[in-house]
């Protein structure tokens, strides 16, 4: 439910019982329409994706969804449609090409990934890149937690399936070795 429509509702449930409530007690209303304004801006504010309050006079949920699912699934079919486009262009695709040969260094948590320890340093690794099994690939974040995440194998960085700063799945390949 939106912040508009649980502002809405809140409107008209106190226009609706205005009469009622003037009947009754003046201070024993069970909400303030400011009040919930302010939760919902407090929603907006903290980034949250839901909200629930309740107590013996009302319910509150506050719910949002979020556009992730829809850039995950997005993602895949530009990968798809952009390998066929290198293959026919570039003489050195079909070497490249066999991924089944790839070891796949995947994500072991769900987060956002950095390919850099910070903003303003090198990445850890570029394709090209030789790296040893104790080699640090990336940064996992998770929950303000930075991860560093290992090649686990020796090879060549060949592929790097994830942008700087995206949200990564668990399980989701990150980088492709050749070993």
């Amino acid at each position: 439910m939106s912040e508009t429509t649980a502002s809405m509702k809140a409107e008209e449930t106190e226009k609706s019982k205005g009469k009622t409530a003037k009947k009754e007690s003046g201070s024993d209303r069970s909400y303030d329409i400011e009040e919930i304004r302010d939760l919902a801006d407090l929603f907006e504010e903290r980034a949250l994706t839901e909200f629930e309050f309740e107590n013996e006079k009302i319910r509150i949920r506050l719910s949002k969804m979020t556009a992730a699912p829809l850039i995950q699934a997005a993602q895949p079919a530009a990968v798809a449609s952009s390998s066929p486009v290198s293959a026919s262009t570039s003489p050195e695709a079909p070497a490249a090409a066999p991924e089944s040969d790839l070891y796949k260094i995947t994500s072991p948590i769900v987060g956002t990934f950095y390919r850099s320890p910070g903003p303003d340093k090198e990445p850890y690794v570029s394709e090209g890149s030789v790296v040893t099994a104790d080699s640090v690939v990336c940064i996992v974040e998770a929950m303000k937690l930075m991860n560093e995440i290992q090649a686990e194998t020796s090879g060549e960085v060949v592929e790097i399936y994830v942008e700087n700063g995206q949200p990564v799945e668990y399980g989701q390949a990150l980088f492709g070795i050749k070993k």
